[in-house]
């Protein structure tokens, strides 16, 4: 049976058409779906019961379970491990700011790039996950805590532009104002730089934020670091970076993972402004999460905060981001893995 979580507006308005009934009920079955958040079919009480019972022979609705869920008290930061229909699990993290509630949200099962530094992508991937896991996780998470989410970042396991399509049509659906509502510009996507899929993005012009790993200088450190940038070195990144900034007129955010003794001195500093004076960016550096099953530790307080004011002297703009849930395994890929080898936790 195919679920309904996931299938868009119009998807839906096919379906009455295909069982008889006018385009309406798909409209009514598209609130009740993600503005209502029912569970069952049958809440739908606005929509008749002939047409619900026409419905329920070929099609579910069934969300993803929660399995295991942890809280940092020190910063109120959750972390999600959730259950799909075939028994995979992924993870979310939902993060609370000042403004409101962000929630980082998985594209794949695994993933396939070789960070070096990177959790999920130690096992490879598994699949792709649908529009409708994706959008899932988002209405599970405001269910279980009672909260509505204001950002939404695509960050969790995965490489978002490896997964496209089904990535696409989750941004078109959660910006639906019948439905979650979520403006574009509340929507972050992160990448660590499929160049051709940049320019892809770019030409649909949907106003989402584009966040980049950068997390290096220079090719032969980035080279060390993620594989990706041998197929697309930095030169070429950066253009991407900017073809996207002047076809859509948004800023561009690097992301850099400060890691002792590998990318953190002054001279990359200095290299990195070099690279990225002549477009609109944020560069945001990031503590990182070390893991086990890697070398690279995370820089020293005084080198991150000196590494950040000469960026900002020579007019990038830098931020530090805040180090959240930290005692909970919060980087991408880690929860997932500890219980995957270790089951009985």
């Amino acid at each position: 049976m195919t679920n309904l979580i996931g299938l868009s507006q119009e998807e839906l308005q096919k379906i009455a058409e295909d069982l008889g009934e006018p385009k309406f009920r798909a409209d009514q079955i598209y609130k009740w779906i993600y503005g209502h958040r029912v569970d069952e079919i049958d809440e739908m009480n606005n929509v008749s019961k002939k047409f619900r019972q026409k419905l329920k022979l070929e099609y579910k609705l069934d969300h993803i379970k929660v399995l295991k869920v942890l809280k940092d008290n020190n910063d109120d930061t959750h972390k999600f491990l959730l259950s799909l229909d075939d028994d995979n699990i992924i993870e979310c993290v939902l993060m609370k700011y000042t403004y409101g509630f962000t929630l980082c949200i998985s594209t794949q099962i695994g993933c396939k790039m070789g960070c070096k530094f990177c959790a999920s992508t130690i096992d490879g991937i598994v699949r792709n996950l649908s529009s409708g896991e994706m959008i899932d996780q988002i209405l599970v998470i405001e269910n279980y805590l009672n909260i509505r989410v204001s950002n939404i970042v695509l960050m969790g396991s995965g490489e978002p532009l490896d997964n496209y399509d089904e990535v696409l049509k989750f941004v078109y659906n959660v910006n639906n104002p019948n439905g979650v509502g979520l403006g574009k510009r509340h929507i972050t996507l992160s990448t660590c730089g499929i160049v051709p899929k940049i320019y892809e993005l770019a030409d649909e012009n949907l106003q989402i934020n584009l966040s980049c790993s950068l997390h290096a200088p220079n090719n032969s450190i980035r080279n060390k670091m993620m594989p990706i940038n041998k197929k697309y070195p930095i030169e070429e990144l950066i253009e991407a970076c900017k073809y996207y900034v002047n076809k859509t007129g948004r800023r561009v955010t690097f992301e850099y993972a400060m890691i002792s003794g590998t990318n953190d001195s002054l001279d990359c500093a200095k290299e990195l402004e070099f690279k990225l004076r002549d477009i609109i960016c944020l560069i945001n550096l990031i503590p990182i999460n070390e893991i086990k099953e890697s070398s690279f530790i995370k820089s020293e307080k005084d080198n991150i905060i000196k590494f950040s004011k000469y960026l900002n002297t020579v007019g990038i703009q830098t931020t530090i981001r805040r180090e959240l849930g930290s005692s909970i395994n919060a980087a991408c890929g880690q929860l997932r893995r500890d219980i995957l080898n270790n089951p009985e936790r």
